[in-house]
């Protein structure tokens, strides 16, 4: 059986500060492979910036990205009191979920499995330290 996120999350960010705000999506029915390629976009940047790229990046997944970078900043803003104008997306990545099956009819009796691909998309975003 497969372990909980939370040790891939100390691995890349340290123990999980207490002045980082965490939101994840579960079961979205895009393969990790395409919600990745769009994650690679947004991790590093702030906030503004990165809802700005998912805005005009024309994918499937944006939507659900999009959702979880927000309810991460509202996490931020509403639990820790930090600002929005300060929080950048410190570390953004994607699970694979549970793919459901489905067969497909072909010639001469045979039959071909569709795999329906689901993804977990966690997204961690922090206040950017000023200098």
């Amino acid at each position: 059986m497969r372990t909980s996120h939370v040790p891939r999350l100390t691995t890349q960010t340290g123990v999980l500060n207490q002045l980082e705000a965490k939101a994840i999506a579960k079961y979205i029915r895009v393969s990790p492979r395409k919600v990745r390629a769009v994650v690679d976009l947004i991790r590093g940047k702030k906030i503004d910036e990165a809802l700005a790229i998912l805005r005009y990046t024309p994918n499937r997944a944006t939507e659900a990205i999009t959702k979880v970078v927000k309810s991460a900043a509202a996490n931020a803003e509403n639990n820790l009191q930090l600002s929005k104008d300060d929080l950048f997306v410190k570390v953004c990545f994607v699970d694979q979920g549970p793919t459901i099956k489905r067969m497909m009819p072909r010639a001469q009796g045979r039959a071909d499995i569709i795999r329906k691909r689901t993804s977990h998309i966690t997204v961690v975003v922090a206040e950017k330290e000023s200098k």
